[in-house]
């Protein structure tokens, strides 16, 4: 009898192992547009605990507006911050705009970076006060924080030295405390990073390249410390061991053009989200290489979020935007 079960065991695991594994399915290109302002931008993914799901929190320009002046730039202000969901990972889906208490945004918002420190959700904003025809005006950060990414509660400005900052990146550093990268615009719009050991007072402690950027983000992958940015002429790359200091990667990512329709355009303000030790690299492109901007000279305004993954080639960051986007469900599906 024993040696039955034996072989009806062995049997079962051999079936196991010979079973087909599921096919590869791409995600689809591009991974989201905002179904209604067509302006997605500067994603932020977080895993929700208590939906059990993965979100992307994003800012959400006002593509669709026509204005008279083309040099008007009030459509990437009045902006809220858009959510979207997955149940599956690869296919995304509209789940409304985020409210945030009026004693501390604005009606302008931009750039969410969300970070889920010891059970509690942090969220660094950028609030443009104001509507703005031009980029001017003040930016400034703040803190809010959130048990649940639905209700949250104001935790201070981030006081950097500059009444124009923008694009927070935060982790905790590996020294201790915590590390904030973000943009001063004042100060030459170099990206510059400051220190804390209480995620309420900052020390700014320099800049971390001499090329002017935006939309830093910062991340652990593959042994190394990893700083990707916009240069607005592909992404920035940096390397360190111990995220205080860096070397530059010669070749910029995304600095060309896609042959896929809606990512012919140059990749900007990446969010990268690392799942069991891969890289997913989540960025937007605008539409103005799309046939529809031959006859629409607002066109070029609407922006999509495409996905790739990273990998390490001799040592350097590498992506190969032309390859079928990853297949996203293994790391961002529901739970």
């Amino acid at each position: 009898m024993k040696r039955l079960a034996s072989l009806a065991l062995l049997a079962a695991l051999a079936g196991c192992a010979s079973a087909p594994q599921p096919a590869s399915q791409p995600a689809p290109r591009p991974l989201y547009r905002d179904p209604v302002l067509d302006g997605a931008a500067d994603v932020s993914l977080v895993f929700n605990r208590g939906l059990k799901r993965w979100e992307m929190f994003y800012t959400n320009r006002r593509a669709t507006l026509r204005l008279d002046d083309p040099r008007d730039v009030s459509w990437v202000h009045a902006t809220a911050i858009g959510i979207a969901t997955t149940d599956d990972g690869n296919h995304w889906r509209a789940a409304g705009e985020a409210a945030f208490p009026a004693e501390c945004t604005g009606a302008t918002l931009w750039a969410p970076e969300i970070q889920d420190f010891d059970g509690l959700y942090h969220l660094w904003l950028t609030v443009v006060p104001g509507v703005h025809e031009r980029w001017t005006g003040e930016r400034r950060i703040e803190h809010l924080t959130s048990t649940d990414l639905r209700h949250w509660t104001c935790a201070g400005r981030v006081d950097l030295g500059s009444p124009r900052v923008i694009d927070a990146a935060v982790i905790r550093a590996p020294q201790g405390g915590w590390r904030m990268w973000f943009k001063d615009e004042q100060g030459g719009s170099r990206l510059k990073f400051a220190d804390s050991p209480d995620l309420r007072t900052w020390t700014v402690r320099g800049p971390v390249s001499d090329l002017p950027g935006e939309g830093p983000t910062v991340f652990r992958f593959a042994g190394q410390w990893w700083l990707v940015a916009d240069l607005w002429q592909g992404l920035l790359v940096l390397r360190s061991d111990d995220a205080l200091h860096w070397q530059a990667q010669p070749t910029r990512l995304l600095a060309g053009v896609g042959r896929h329709p809606t990512d012919r355009a140059k990749g900007q303000h990446p969010g990268v989200t690392v799942v069991d030790g891969r890289a997913y690299l989540f960025y937007f492109t605008h539409q103005g290489g799309e046939p529809e901007a031959k006859t629409d000279d607002r066109w070029h305004q609407r922006s999509v979020i495409q996905a790739a993954e990273l990998t390490v080639q001799d040592g350097w960051l590498s992506v190969d935007r032309d390859a079928p986007p990853p297949d996203l469900r293994a790391a961002f599906k529901a739970r």
